[in-house]
């Protein structure tokens, strides 16, 4: 309440009345939510931000023509319900409003394209196209609200670690960074392009050659990309920061606490105490068959193939072998079938699979088993009655643990081992600086601006592809929810790693020129990172769609079916920017 004039209230807060107002006249205003007729008696439910309160109508005229979803203000004073009416489910329970006055404000004239409170049913680009009918559905409408307090609670623990927010430009120039840049043709120069920042990246770096020791801001990142349910295939949110003289150690401590402090604040379920667990990537791969690991999940990966890669089973024979142990004797024959089209669709050659009872291997792959065999496989899995091995099999030891993770993940899905009641963060460390991709070119395996370890000297005596970097990543429950490193602040160094990448010594000046040109004024080491907004809203959301943490996102095929985009323009905007278009 925030006035009294005349005894009335005015207010607009449907849901912070109380039965202390009983007897009070107020004035509320919002939409109508539900209309009903109990014989000679009227209810309708008023609904704004704060909440729903029911309305009592003596005089059926007073609501004659008006339908759901319109917007009325409602005068009238403060019942109590009765003690025996009272609704438990909504907060306003206790009382209802009976209504002297109503006014429409803004009429519902249309017939709804669905219920509110069936939004979440409809198909994507039917919930899109009414966005903002889509958003009135308390569900989603909560996840906008959260988002918003999720933003001011980042803000203040940035602050108060005394971190300064600067804002970075949306235009600017293209540069490989690893996705597809949004391009942007320019009016004032002709053929010349922006494009849209795929992150702060560089800006941030010059922050720190500027002097600024600490920056963070919320970042908008816009990358071409494919949509996934983690990710929007056209822009998103970050929490970007950067440290000057800081070390990965002090980076991955600031991370610890934003992170903890927030789910411990905006969620109920257990979470990890700080430290993190870190586990270096080539561990990560080895153990859990991925680079996300999810630690709620209990299996690990067997590493069987020194045992068995002369094997004369031809799945077994000059592969890489792993194996994961999990309880599923009692499964049926179609959840292997099943199984084995799902690991089979992922890439995989197939799936072995040997169940372990009375003390003995059964399975269609047990008779190519010796006893030697036998007894090696009981030694090294220490199997026990009950149990199945899942055994993955590739001549490509990388793919063969890509795809033992993924079938590590699914086993852990499909058989209910995932401990849904925690947050179990940990970094990820140690990443390769480069990789090779299929034909055999050496590329950047993460960010291009990373320190490598060893620096100089690395770059120009080792093997590329053993090459460590200052790369780190922040996973939660199997989610890369952030990412950093320790920046390579050095010219020189910054030369020779794009050279084993493929790019000359020109081309990075001609790219990179403000970076290039700034760290030969004392550049000064410095080390950042960034969370994942939006998928950290997710999990506080409990959402497995990015899209329902969004106020206005696109569909998978990055359009916005609301505003109608992408959509064309006209030649005249188009010569404006010196495009011609070429009709194939």
């Amino acid at each position: 309440m925030v006035s009294l004039k005349n005894n009335v209230y005015h207010t607009h807060m449907c849901g912070t009345l109380k039965s202390k107002h009983i007897g009070a006249v107020v004035k509320v205003a919002g939409w109508i939510n539900n209309i009903r007729k109990m014989g000679a008696l009227t209810f309708l439910t008023l609904r704004d931000q704060t909440g729903v309160v029911q309305v009592f109508i003596e005089d059926e005229k007073m609501i004659e023509n008006i339908t759901r979803e319109s917007t009325v203000s409602i005068t009238g004073e403060v019942r109590s319900r009765g003690e025996k009416n009272i609704n438990q489910e909504m907060e306003t329970g206790e009382i209802e409003i009976f209504a002297t006055e109503i006014k429409v404000l803004g009429l519902c004239t249309e017939t709804l394209p669905f219920e509110i409170v069936r939004a979440r049913e409809q198909n994507e680009n039917t919930r899109l196209k009414y966005r903002y009918l889509d958003l009135r559905n308390k569900q989603n409408y909560d996840n906008i609200l959260l988002r918003s307090k999720l933003l001011n609670f980042i803000r203040q623990q940035m602050n108060d670690l005394e971190f300064v927010e600067v804002q970075t430009p949306i235009l600017t120039s293209s540069s490989p960074e690893g996705a597809r840049d949004f391009l942007v043709p320019s009016r004032m120069n002709a053929g010349c392009f922006y494009a849209l920042p795929q992150s702060p990246q560089q800006f941030k770096q010059l922050l720190m050659v500027s002097g600024f020791n600490r920056y963070f801001q919320i970042a908008p990142c816009f990358r071409d990309e494919d949509a996934r349910a983690d990710r929007s295939p056209t822009d998103f949110y970050q929490l970007d920061f950067e440290v000057s003289f800081a070390t990965q150690d002090e980076i991955l401590e600031i991370l610890e606490k934003v992170l903890y402090n927030t789910l411990t604040n905006f969620t109920s379920l257990q979470v990890d105490k700080p430290p993190f667990r870190r586990i270096k990537f080539n561990d990560a791969m080895a153990i859990y068959g991925s680079d996300k690991p999810d630690l709620r999940n209990p299996l690990t990966l067997i590493d069987l193939t020194d045992e068995f890669k002369n094997h004369s089973f031809m799945v077994f024979n000059n592969k890489h072998i792993y194996a994961l142990k999990a309880s599923a004797n009692e499964m049926g024959r179609r959840f292997f079938d099943s199984l084995t089209e799902f690991i089979k669709l992922q890439g995989a050659g197939g799936l072995v699979y040997l169940k372990y009872d009375n003390n003995e291997f059964v399975g269609p792959a047990s008779k190519f088993l010796s006893e030697n065999d036998v007894n090696i496989l009981k030694k090294k899995t220490n199997i026990n009655n009950g149990e199945t091995l899942f055994i993955i099999t590739d001549i490509n030891k990388l793919k063969a643990m890509k795809l033992s993770g993924i079938l590590r993940n699914e086993l852990g899905e499909k058989l209910n081992l995932i401990d849904k009641s925690c947050f179990k963060p940990c970094f990820v460390i140690d990443f390769p600086f480069y990789e090779e991709d299929d034909n055999g070119k050496v590329e950047f395996s993460h960010n291009p601006f990373s320190m490598p370890q060893g620096e100089l000297e690395a770059l120009k005596t080792k093997n590329p592809l053993d090459i460590l970097a200052y790369q780190y990543d922040l996973v939660l429950n199997g989610v890369e929810l952030a990412s950093g490193a320790v920046r390579n602040h050095n010219c020189d160094v910054m030369v020779e790693a794009f050279k084993i990448a493929g790019y000359e010594k020109e081309v990075v000046e001609n790219k990179f020129p403000a970076l290039f040109n700034a760290f030969k004024y004392g550049a000064p080491p410095h080390a950042g990172a960034a969370i994942g907004f939006d998928r950290l809203l997710m999990f506080l959301c409990n959402e497995d769609s990015i899209k329902e943490v969004i106020a206005f996102p696109m569909n998978k095929s990055a359009q916005d079916p609301l505003m109608g985009a992408p959509n064309n323009v006209t030649e005249q905007q188009l010569k404006d920017v010196h495009i011609k278009l070429i009709k194939e």
